[in-house]
C-alpha cells in the first residue's frame, strides 16, 4: 500500500438517474478499505435521487460536493495520495479543480465511454454528469472552480460522443486513446511520464462487464484496463477516483464484480494481481 493514502467514500447523489451508485459506491468502498487495510472517509449520505435537469441536479448536490472538494484539498495539502469510490462522474465537478490546483502538472486520465465534455449550451440531453470534464476545463462555470489545462486532459475509451464533443477531439483540443490493441501504448505516449490523476468511469469497459447505468458496447476489457493501469504505475499517481458502478445486489461480500474491477486496478494501488486474464480476455473490446 503506498504511504500517506487517503481512502474516500462519497456517498451522495450526484445527478443520478437512479440510487444504485450510491449503493455501489459504498460496496467499493468497503472493497478498497478491504484491500488497501485503511478506514474511509466518507462524504455525504444517500438520498433519494432526483432525475432531473442538470441545474437543479447541481444546486442539490452543491453543499456535498462542495465537502467533497474540501475533504480532497485537505488531502492533498498533506501530501497523501487520494483514492476515492465515488457514485457519479459529477463528483468530478468538486474533485478536478482541486487536483488543478494544487497539481497543475498532473496530467488527468479520464476513462470514460463517454465524454462527459459538454456544456449547458451543447448538452442534448441536460445530464448534469455529461458536463463533468468540461466544468473542470473551464468550458462552462459549475461555481465550483476550474484550471484545468487541455494540455493535461486525456480522454480513454470514449466512444459515445455527441457533435460538439466530437468536434474538440478532432480538432486536438483533448487528446484521445481510442479502444484497441495498442492503447496502452497509445497512453503512455500521451501521458509521457508526467504525474496523472485517473478518473474511471466503469461504462467504459464493455457493456455487462460491471453493472453501470449506461450500456455501451465495444469498450474495454478487463484486461484491457489492467493494461493501461501498468503504463499509468509507471508515473506519480497523484490520486484515482472510480465511478458509475452501480449495485447489482449481489449477495456475494464483496461483490464480484468489485474484486474483479479491483483487481484489474491493482497496478494504481500498488497489490499484487491475484487472478490472471482468461483465454479471450487479453485484447480489446472490439
Amino acid at each position: 500500500m503506498p504511504a500517506g493514502l487517503a481512502l474516500t467514500h462519497f456517498a451522495g447523489r450526484a445527478g443520478d438517474h437512479n440510487d444504485l451508485a450510491m449503493v455501489g459506491s459504498r460496496e467499493l468502498a468497503e472493497g478498497l478499505a478491504a484491500l488497501l487495510g485503511v478506514e474511509a472517509t466518507t462524504v455525504g449520505s444517500p438520498e433519494p435521487c432526483l432525475s432531473v435537469g442538470w441545474r437543479e441536479e447541481l444546486d442539490a448536490a452543491l453543499p456535498t460536493l462542495q465537502e467533497m472538494a474540501d475533504h480532497l484539498d485537505q488531502v492533498l495539502r498533506s501530501g497523501r495520495m487520494s483514492v476515492s469510490a465515488s457514485s457519479r462522474c459529477a463528483v468530478a465537478l468538486a474533485t478536478l479543480p482541486v487536483v488543478a490546483r494544487h497539481r497543475p502538472d498532473a496530467v488527468v486520465v479520464w476513462f470514460d465511454a463517454h465524454a462527459d465534455l459538454n456544456t449547458p449550451e451543447t448538452s442534448t440531453t441536460g445530464y448534469l454528469g455529461g458536463l463533468a470534464y468540461s466544468g473542470a476545463l473551464g468550458m462552462w462555470d459549475s461555481g465550483l472552480g476550474d484550471g484545468l489545462s487541455a494540455d493535461n486532459a486525456v480522454l480513454v475509451g470514449a466512444r459515445d460522443l455527441d457533435p460538439a464533443e466530437q468536434a474538440l477531439i478532432d480538432a486536438g483540443t483533448v487528446a484521445l486513446v481510442e479502444v484497441g490493441p495498442n492503447m496502452a501504448e497509445e497512453l503512455r505516449a500521451l501521458v509521457d511520464g508526467r504525474p496523472v490523476y485517473v478518473h474511471i468511469d466503469c461504462d467504459v469497459l464493455d457493456a455487462g462487464t460491471v453493472p453501470t447505468d449506461y450500456l455501451v458496447p465495444g469498450g474495454m476489457t478487463l484486461a484491457d484496463l489492467h493494461a493501461t493501469a501498468v503504463v499509468l504505475a509507471e508515473c506519480e499517481l497523484v490520486g484515482i477516483e472510480v465511478g458509475e458502478l452501480e449495485s447489482a445486489d449481489d449477495p456475494r461480500t464483496p461483490p464480484s464484480y468489485v474484486e474483479a474491477l479491483l483487481d484489474a486496478l491493482a497496478p494504481l494501488l500498488a497489490v499484487p494481481r491475484r487472478v490472471e486474464p482468461a483465454a479471450g480476455e487479453t485484447g480489446s473490446g472490439h
